[in-house]
């Protein structure tokens, strides 16, 4: 008998994580509009933040994979792991019922959204740093990334260039994360230069 897929439990993970998430903010940040509500479950809804999720607690060393998937890196897809932590979500649902399931989701996904929260916009700090970058008419910011250690345990190291030089640099457990933290370092750089220069004047 072949195994089981994940896609009804990922279904119900997927709209339990969504009604956790949205009563937590909409209860918790009383004065933001709907459109800005829907911005700041976005920036923790989604595959980038489920698969750091995932791979911070090494979901993907536990997953059933074809042999083809397996061995083309399958564990480590960002695709993959957010599915399996939604599929996860909805089998502690079914298992521990709701307030189990909220408890959990609130512990490990309430630092992303505080951090979310923080920014201003809700945008992401590449984002910020671009729009920054590109008022201050410093061109567009660049990315380098260097990773060490093994397949199912990387570490990748983001630097960001802006006009050349290097003002930000950032550690994660993916590329992505790594490239946020040095956005936000570089963002920070940006921000104290624009500051220094219009005191100057």
């Amino acid at each position: 008998m072949g195994t089981q897929s994940n896609e009804r439990l990922e279904f119900l993970g997927d709209s339990v994580l969504g009604l956790v998430v949205t009563d937590y903010i909409y209860t918790n940040y009383p004065d933001l509009a709907e459109g800005q509500l829907a911005k700041l479950r976005a920036s923790v809804v989604n595959t980038s933040t489920l698969a750091e999720l995932a791979a911070n607690y090494g979901v993907g060393e536990h997953l059933r994979l074809g042999r083809g998937e397996n061995q083309s890196g399958g564990r480590h897809k960002e695709s993959i792991l957010a599915d399996a932590c939604e599929a996860l979500l909805g089998a502690i649902y079914i298992d521990g019922g709701f307030e189990v399931a909220r408890d959990i989701v609130m512990g490990i996904a309430l630092p992303a959204i505080v951090a979310a929260a923080e920014r201003p916009g809700h945008k992401d700090y590449k984002t910020q740093l671009q729009e920054l970058t590109a008022r201050e008419s410093m061109g567009t910011p660049v990315y380098e990334i260097d990773e060490s250690g093994p397949d199912h345990d990387k570490t990748f190291v983001a630097t960001t260039l802006v006009d050349g030089t290097v003002l930000g640099q950032g550690v994660g457990s993916s590329k992505k994360r790594a490239e946020q933290v040095a956005a936000q370092t570089a963002y920070e750089a940006v921000t104290s230069l624009a500051s220094q220069g219009k005191g100057s004047r």
